[in-house]
């Protein structure tokens, strides 16, 4: 079992910064990607930004050159600084996390809410 805590959401004006943490606990060490999705109104939930275990970091389109994931050496904690803030990136933040381990298990956060006004 893999638990997953974030933090740092709120409310901004547009061109603002934000800041997200997620600490992950529990079997850390079955942990293969961690990162990012989110889930606006009357949308579904999408891919914000993941990192492999390895380094490697998926953004999202809309957020490249605005946002930045990072994932420290212990594996157990992420990141998300979010520049230029949009009001279109107005939803709920969820940590995500999957295991490399058969069968291949999700796992998430509770979820963070990021307002944007304009």
């Amino acid at each position: 079992q893999v638990q997953l805590v974030e933090s740092g959401g709120g409310l901004v004006q547009a061109g603002e910064s934000l800041r997200l943490s997620c600490v992950a606990s529990g079997s850390i060490s079955l942990i293969d990607s961690m990162g990012w999705y989110r889930q606006a109104p009357g949308k579904q939930r999408e891919l914000v930004a993941s990192t492999t275990r390895s380094g490697r970091t998926n953004y999202a389109d809309s957020v490249k050159d605005r946002f930045t994931a990072s994932r420290d050496n212990a594996q157990k904690t992420v990141h998300l600084q979010m520049n230029s803030l949009k009001p279109e990136d107005t939803a709920v933040y969820y940590c995500h996390a999957n295991t490399w381990l058969n069968p291949k298990r999700d796992y998430w956060g509770q979820g963070t809410q990021v307002t944007v006004s304009s």
